[in-house]
């Protein structure tokens, strides 16, 4: 008897807590709605002012305060994931927002999809990363999202040519972290007699796949969807896919995180018709080519870095069709409304056989 005397307080306690927490689960609810009745509102003052519904500036704006505020006592990760979706939702209330991106489903860029847009936005997957670029500038899709450079295999050079050939802008920029699964139906090593997954994840994973399979065949598929497609298909296929992949298409994981490298990032482009305006921490991206003369290179850098410009990458392409000649994709730090990177970018037109501006964006956050 006197035991259960002991638990009543407990339990009472309890009770008072899960009272707490239910009247606050109902104030953020009725706060939640009242916030998506104002983003409406807002909506339509933008689309009579024939402005963007995105606006990237103000939303890291908004994450940054209250991440300030709550200094650090809700766990920021999970604040920040909160807020995005919270931030998307709203926006997206306005008008659904179509997104492209190298499919199908559950591919990294269905992901970095995500982390662009939240779960709500309407995901459109691509059979390629030419389509996607056709999508965007013939107008069906608002966004599309495709990977530019991974930090172990280097460029995705099917995205920057794809740059020389539309007309598109660069609105953002996110750097995903990578880890690949070994997955297929049984969740067993032993079951596996074939390897597929796109040719750069098969890259990054060789020196395990290596070790481990060494006498499995491997197979290329244009995407790491496509690859957990085939899985699902085949129980002695395993594919290399994402975790996405793993829940999207009920898989198992045979082995997690494979990839030869921990720290295997890649770096995603958010392509648009319009690059948005300056965030005060930016990015700009050119293509250009330079005149057949010696030290064209050299006058090029100089230009950038007698303005103080931090040059961030560079890289060269081939001109198709035109043997030694190459195309330079330039990003450098700042927006093109700066003063001093508008006076570059005004003389590198001046000295370049060709000068394309393909966007000045937000950077991406580590």
């Amino acid at each position: 008897m006197s035991q259960t005397k002991d638990l009543l307080p407990d339990k009472q306690n309890l009770a008072t807590f899960r009272q707490q927490i239910d009247a606050i689960d109902d104030q953020m609810l009725a706060l939640l709605r009242q916030r998506i009745r104002l983003a409406k509102e807002i909506g339509k003052v933008k689309a009579g002012h024939n402005k963007d519904r995105w606006d990237p500036k103000r939303e890291r704006e908004i994450i940054r305060r209250l991440s300030q505020d709550n200094a650090g006592e809700f766990p920021e990760p999970a604040l920040r994931a909160i807020l995005h979706e919270i931030i998307a939702a709203c926006r997206l209330s306005q008008k659904a927002t179509e997104v492209a991106y190298l499919g199908p489903e559950a591919t990294f860029s269905h992901l970095a999809g995500i982390k662009f847009f939240g779960s709500a936005a309407s995901f459109r997957p691509m059979e390629t990363i030419e389509d996607a670029f056709i999508e965007v500038e013939r107008g069906r899709v608002d966004y599309a999202v495709v990977p530019v450079e991974n930090s172990i295999e280097g460029a995705v050079t099917s995205t920057l040519d794809a740059f020389t050939r539309f007309r598109v802008k660069i609105c953002g920029e996110l750097n995903l972290a990578i880890s690949h699964n070994l997955v297929n139906q049984s969740g067993r090593l032993e079951d596996v007699k074939l390897v597929v997954s796109h040719p750069q994840p098969l890259a990054q994973c060789r020196q395990w796949l290596h070790r481990n399979l060494p006498d499995t065949p491997r197979h290329n598929t244009t995407s790491t969807g496509a690859a957990a497609r085939m899985a699902v298909e085949d129980p002695t296929v395993a594919a290399i896919a994402s975790t996405l992949a793993v829940k999207t298409y009920q898989l198992q994981v045979a082995v997690k995180g494979i990839e030869d490298f921990r720290g295997n990032t890649t770096r995603f482009l958010l392509i648009g018709k319009e690059s948005p305006k300056a965030s005060g921490d930016d990015k700009t991206s050119l293509l250009v080519a330079l005149l057949d003369r010696p030290g064209a290179l050299h006058e090029a850098l100089s230009i950038l870095a007698r303005n103080n410009i931090n040059l961030t990458r560079i890289e060269s392409r081939p001109v198709k069709d035109e043997p030694g000649r190459y195309l330079f994709f330039i990003d450098l730090i700042g927006h093109l409304d700066d003063p001093q990177v508008r006076e570059s970018c005004t003389k590198l037109r001046e000295i370049c056989s060709l000068y394309e501006w393909l966007g000045s964006y937000p950077r991406a956050r580590e």
